[in-house]
């Protein structure tokens, strides 16, 4: 018994340890990493990934990782509802959360993928308020 919480409090430190260095890692560090993007969407305002929020940019990364996330939800369909996005069959675009300080649900704050491949997105675009406006990542 004494042997399984020692691996548990390894786990757990383990963890906390990864999610530290994902949400500290310089922008240029996630950069590297991140796919080229050759063109942005017509009519659509940038921001960079050093102008995303902290917890942007971490989701970014788990995005491009695969995860983990924070949410279930996480890596659903995003049905482009709104026809802000350009258009695009179903199923090509997909939300992730961006957490929001202080909200005691998911906040308002996404990061919305297209692609055929979720861990390699033709482009993505950053919303601070649920879906009203976006914004194209680049670099």
């Amino acid at each position: 018994m004494l042997k399984a919480a020692a691996a548990k409090v390894y786990q757990t430190g383990l963890a906390l340890m990864l999610g530290a260095a994902f949400a500290l890692a310089s922008p240029s560090a996630l950069a590297r990493k991140a796919p080229e993007v050759s063109t942005t969407a017509p009519g659509f305002e940038t921001i960079t990934l050093a102008d995303l929020p902290r917890d942007g940019r971490t989701t970014y990364a788990r995005i491009l990782q695969g995860g983990p996330f924070s949410s279930d939800k996480d890596g659903s369909v995003f049905g482009n509802r709104e026809r802000i996005l350009p258009r695009q069959s179903r199923g090509y675009y997909r939300e992730y959360t961006v957490r929001t300080p202080g909200a005691r649900n998911r906040g308002a704050r996404r990061i919305v993928c297209g692609g055929l491949e979720p861990q390699l997105p033709d482009a993505c675009f950053y919303t601070g308020d649920h879906y009203n406006s976006f914004q194209q990542i680049v670099q």
